[in-house]
């Protein structure tokens, strides 16, 4: 079973919805039994970061997480859920994230003909061999919205990047930690093939 963590932020029900085109038994919880009986785990979101991590600690989310990642089974973070794996995010100064990897999120920079937010489809490149990629061809398009990109600490973690005015660190993975900056619930096959790979670790 695959447990979505519903903490009020946007985008929850597509990425149910894609798990169920899968054929995946998905449910939708704030509830630490449910969680704790997960076989995988999955935060998604869009919005800011103050916000995500103020509820993710008004339901104490925080540590229903910590202790889950704790357990070694897999989890998934998928856009600003990716973000608030890692340390801080230039989107709200002064706000620690769950930190349960290094490296921090910046504002991408603003450059001549560069729309920001970045919302569109953008090819990867493969750094470093990553479970999530599993037959699925360098350079296939995932669909990107997001003002913010991560810059994790160690780039063997990294396993995906594209380029938006500068390189970002798309997809991460570490131990049983895995992450989307990219919206693979909104990229087609492609996207479906990631998921599909991520329930099957």
């Amino acid at each position: 079973m695959i447990a979505i963590l519903d903490y009020d932020a946007g985008n929850i029900k597509s990425v149910e919805k894609a798990f169920k085109i899968l054929g995946k038994e998905t449910v939708l919880t704030r509830d630490f039994s449910v969680i704790e009986k997960a076989d995988h785990v999955v935060l998604p979101g869009v919005g800011s970061f103050a916000d995500a991590m103020n509820h993710l600690k008004k339901y104490e989310l925080d540590k229903a997480i910590k202790d889950y990642v704790q357990s070694e089974r897999p989890f998934l973070g998928i856009c600003l859920g990716l973000q608030l794996l890692f340390e801080s995010s230039e989107e709200s100064v002064g706000v620690e994230g769950l930190h349960l990897l290094d490296g921090v999120v910046k504002r991408i920079p603003d450059a001549p003909g560069l729309k920001v937010p970045h919302i569109g489809w953008n090819s990867l490149d493969y750094p470093n061999e990553g479970k999530l990629f599993k037959d699925i061809d360098e350079g296939s398009f995932v669909y990107f919205v997001h003002s913010y990109y991560l810059e994790a600490a160690n780039p063997l973690i990294v396993k995906a990047t594209t380029e938006y005015g500068c390189h970002i660190h798309a997809s991460v993975e570490k131990d049983n930690i895995f992450a989307c900056q990219f919206h693979p619930e909104k990229s087609s096959t492609v996207g479906l093939k990631i998921l599909e790979n991520f329930a099957n670790i």
